[in-house]
């Protein structure tokens, strides 16, 4: 896996993960609220906060003909436009946003819809761009954002590996240098069963890329498992109360959760570490725990040793049990009291094989 930075941020390997918190729409139409969003993100030890830049009209049409209105699943009912209305972050809540994500110390990006988005965008100085599963098709889009030569994050839900060779193909030859792909499964919420997250290497193989989760599963559990097989950035919804509401709020962490799941995904990343064998650092006081051979009864000088005299037991101050079939049959050459570690000099001949 290779490296990317995000405003000097290292992403990739051998670094820690990025965690982001989306904050989606989950704001409820409060600047207010949107900006507690970000303070909360970064109260839980979230490295960055993503926005998504869209209005209603440059996403849909304000229209209800067929395909128009959503059958099914969290949304039933609602027409496209009324929904990312609802969803929609004002575009002149952006400075602000990312203002106080910036005096947080996190890094704040956000998904564009269209170019009009990206120019937004680029006008306050974003750091890098998100390019959102339903999106991945739009190769324009894919080339405007490359374009401006900051990293990108494409999600790579519903989509074939034709599809994201295109997508990544497309990126590249428009200029974009530094790129990561995050495994996705585009349902609300979707099923644990249906990530296999065995996909995050072979992304990152297969397109010499960062790769990484966005993770729309309930609670935790897949986003951390994702860091143990390789995934160097988490994205997961986020919310201050799934009970007061919100767009996406059904399928996003409270911050209690978001704080658990920072932890779970550094230390994950911790213990991943390399193959290795033999005693670490926190082992080393328990090596003498380990069984050896000690005298279970006293022993007068000249006995031979016998099962009934000599066993393996806890602690390893003796010899290695290993070599009981050694020791048996010899004699002591000196009287042996009950609980004494045996070691060669108390035996005679203790070099006859």
């Amino acid at each position: 896996m290779t490296v990317i930075s995000i405003a000097g941020r290292l992403v990739g390997s051998g670094q820690p993960p990025l965690v982001v918190a989306e904050l989606s729409g989950n704001h409820k139409g409060e600047l207010s609220r949107a900006l507690a969003l970000v303070r909360a993100a970064a109260a839980a030890g979230a490295d960055a906060v993503k926005l998504q830049t869209y209005t209603a009209d440059t996403l849909t049409l304000d229209h209800d003909g067929p395909g128009f209105r959503i059958e099914g699943g969290l949304w039933h009912g609602r027409t496209l436009h009324d929904l990312y209305r609802e969803a929609h972050t004002p575009w002149d809540w952006h400075g602000a946003l990312f203002a106080e994500g910036r005096r947080l110390g996190l890094l704040v990006f956000s998904t564009p819809f269209d170019e009009t988005a990206v120019t937004l965008l680029e006008s306050l100085g974003a750091p890098a761009y998100k390019i959102a599963s339903f999106e991945l098709v739009d190769l324009p889009l894919i080339q405007r954002v490359a374009a401006t030569g900051k990293p990108m994050i494409l999600s790579t839900g519903m989509a074939t590996l034709e599809e994201i060779g295109r997508a990544v193909a497309a990126a590249r030859a428009a200029g974009a240098r530094e790129l990561a792909l995050l495994h996705c499964v585009s349902g609300y919420p979707a099923p644990a069963a249906d990530y296999h997250l065995r996909t995050i290497p072979t992304l990152a193989g297969t397109f010499e890329v960062v790769a990484g989760l966005s993770d729309h599963t309930l609670g935790t559990a897949t986003a951390v498992a994702a860091v143990a097989l390789g995934a160097a950035i988490v994205e997961k919804h986020f919310t201050l109360s799934r009970a007061e509401g919100g767009s996406d709020a059904a399928f996003s962490l409270e911050p209690a959760e978001l704080a658990a799941l920072v932890e779970g995904c550094r230390t994950a990343w911790q213990a991943m570490g390399e193959a290795r064998f033999g005693c670490q650092p926190s082992e080393q006081a328990n090596l003498i725990f380990r069984r050896s051979l000690y005298a279970v009864a006293d022993i007068p000088v000249g006995s031979v040793l016998s099962r009934e005299s000599v066993r393996s037991i806890r602690p390893g101050f003796g010899l290695p049990p290993a070599e009981l079939p050694r020791v048996l049959g010899r004699r002591v050459r000196v009287a042996v009291a009950r609980g004494t570690p045996l070691s060669w000099d108390l035996l005679e001949d203790p070099f006859r094989e």
